[in-house]
């Protein structure tokens, strides 16, 4: 199982890389703005996505000026960056509502459902998708485990940051 879980991880990471490389620029450059701007990247992550809070807050190699959403604190020249499991998480979709009608520059991380009614896609100005729909191992019964979407929102984070420390750098 352990093969195949790791096989099926990294096939997640390359479709995460190929489909949203454009959408990963894009984010780059927002989060990029408030750094040189010397604006807050805010972070909200929803249930297990507390885990790219966690890295952002306290990782090895963190962004400056980060912190965890405080939805009353938020300007103008601020990003904000919410990550949930899926883009249909009510939670997730309110925020970003309240952050549009505020006009704060926002990024949504999630897996996206095509069948959504409603969508953190629609109220986010960039968002990557997880590319996580189903568990990735089949057991003997036909049914599949392991929904490792906390380790797709990290490696999406990592991958941001490191684009945006990226244009960070060329700007000094």
């Amino acid at each position: 199982m352990l093969k195949i879980l790791s096989t099926q991880l990294a096939g997640v990471f390359q479709r995460i890389s190929a489909q949203e490389e454009e959408q990963f620029e894009d984010a780059a450059r927002l989060l990029a703005q408030a750094v040189i701007s010397n604006g807050t990247i805010f972070i909200y992550g929803i249930d297990e996505m507390e885990a790219v809070v966690a890295e952002a807050l306290y990782g090895a190699e963190k962004l400056p000026n980060v912190k965890r959403l405080d939805i009353n604190e938020v300007t103008t020249a601020d990003r904000v960056l919410i990550v949930s499991r899926f883009c249909t998480d009510e939670k997730a979709i309110r925020i970003a509502q309240q952050l549009r009608e505020q006009n704060i520059w926002t990024i949504g991380m999630s897996s996206v459902i095509a069948e959504a009614k409603a969508s953190l896609v629609d109220y986010v100005d960039v968002h990557i998708d997880l590319c996580l729909k189903q568990s990735l191992v089949p057991t003997e019964d036909g049914t599949r485990v392991g929904f490792p979407s906390a380790i797709a929102a990290l490696f999406a984070y990592h991958s941001l940051a490191l684009m945006t420390q990226e244009i960070v750098t060329e700007y000094e």
